[in-house]
């Protein structure tokens, strides 16, 4: 994937949730790190549960930490655990596929 244009002096934050996603665009200082955008972002206070867990950040679907300095025109993304193993969610397919009926 292509970096945005990088004239623009914005961050992007993302907080996606199983049925949208929640954008906020920062103004970029420079020195601004991760965990100063998403602060600034205010999707910590509209999402609470955001808090209860540590803060796991990406940019651009790379890890990020939370003291790495963004770039204007860097998409911040808040991280969400996952609900299930994918190990443990393929093992249920599998056993759901083996209990369907085959089609004669």
């Amino acid at each position: 994937m292509e970096r945005p244009d990088a004239s623009r002096s914005f961050v992007r934050v993302v907080y996606a949730l199983p049925d949208r996603q929640e954008i906020v665009d920062v103004a970029a200082e420079p020195d601004m790190s991760v965990a100063t955008a998403v602060e600034r972002s205010g999707l910590v206070k509209r999402f609470p549960e955001i808090a209860t867990r540590p803060l796991a950040c990406a940019i651009f679907g790379q890890p990020a930490a939370l003291a790495r300095k963004v770039r204007p025109g860097d998409r911040v993304e808040i991280l969400r655990p996952l609900s299930i193993d994918p190990k443990e969610q393929r093992r249920q397919a599998a056993a759901r596929s083996r209990a369907r009926p085959k089609a004669q």
